[in-house]
């Protein structure tokens, strides 16, 4: 009994050595525990790197059937999302979810009064930490046409220059000031015609209302990529441009945008800034 007490002993001693020797060869590895589908896609940026159709064929980004899905994705943990396109120009943002078994993702895009515009179910094929791919299905009535549109993994990081910022939340006219600091009136003909709720829709168009919600403008806008200029493109309803307005961004953050205009540009000493502050205002129909 003695001898085989002694190597009972001897054994569970090489087997404690043994684990010693296993964790002294894996010193760099950091041990998390597994992640859910939802904390997979919010773990990272995700870049669009290729698409393929229902025969396995290469699918040109630029292609009309899925350059709708291309871009940089920012899936956060707070339940938001943000889309831009290669080019950094926001493309769409909302609310996402995966379900548990990682099998379908769900986005809904939203307007600025945070009213939907759209609501897309994908099917999810690959999901892991460096790989991205979801099913496409054009047409609900045609099941058999599909694209597989994949993401990868990227560092890119979001752009900073303020377009979700401008896009998140509808605006309300609350002020202005002339060159030296004084109040005017919103009534004032110097500023009564920038007067207004605006509301910039994440897809880069427009609309203005008077704050009697009567519609004053609609059109295109955009934010240089240092967020100093704001460019709108006013636009009729059979498309045509009725005017073009580069102002000044003076603040622009989670609750107030105040840009600058110079009604005479042959006299840039004389200046309004014209202050809209975050607002709940629903956009009218």
């Amino acid at each position: 009994m003695t001898t085989l007490k002694k190597l009972c002993y001897l054994f569970a001693l090489m087997l404690i050595s043994a684990s010693f020797v296993s964790c002294s060869n894996n010193d760099d590895e950091i041990v998390t525990g597994q992640q859910t589908p939802s904390q997979v896609l919010s773990s990272t940026p995700w870049e669009t790197t290729g698409a393929k159709d229902k025969n396995g064929n290469a699918v040109a980004l630029t292609d009309a059937s899925v350059n709708g899905y291309v871009g940089f994705a920012y899936f956060k943990t707070n339940g938001s999302f943000v889309i831009y396109g290669l080019d950094d120009i926001l493309r769409s943002r909302g609310t996402w979810s995966v379900d548990p078994l990682g099998k379908t993702r769900t986005i809904a895009a939203l307007n600025p009064d945070g009213t939907a515009i759209f609501t897309r179910d994908v099917e999810i094929l690959v999901l892991n930490k460096n790989e991205f791919t979801y099913r496409i299905r054009p047409n609900a009535a045609d099941q058999s046409v599909y694209y597989d549109i994949i993401h990868t993994r990227t560092s890119h990081a979001e752009p900073g220059n303020g377009q979700l910022t401008l896009a998140s939340t509808p605006w309300e006219t609350t002020g202005a000031k002339d060159k030296d600091g004084n109040n005017v009136a919103l009534t004032n003909a110097s500023v009564a015609g920038y007067v207004g709720y605006s509301y910039f829709r994440a897809n880069g168009t427009f609309k203005i209302v008077s704050l009697d919600d009567t519609p004053r403008s609609q059109g295109k806008w955009s934010i240089s990529p240092d967020g100093k200029k704001r460019t709108l493109i006013g636009l009729d309803a059979s498309g045509n441009v009725t005017f073009t307005r580069i102002t000044e961004i003076l603040i622009l953050n989670e609750t107030t945008f105040t840009y600058r205009i110079t009604p005479d540009t042959a006299n840039p000493a004389v200046f309004y800034d014209i202050i809209h502050t975050k607002v709940t205002h629903k956009e009218p129909q």
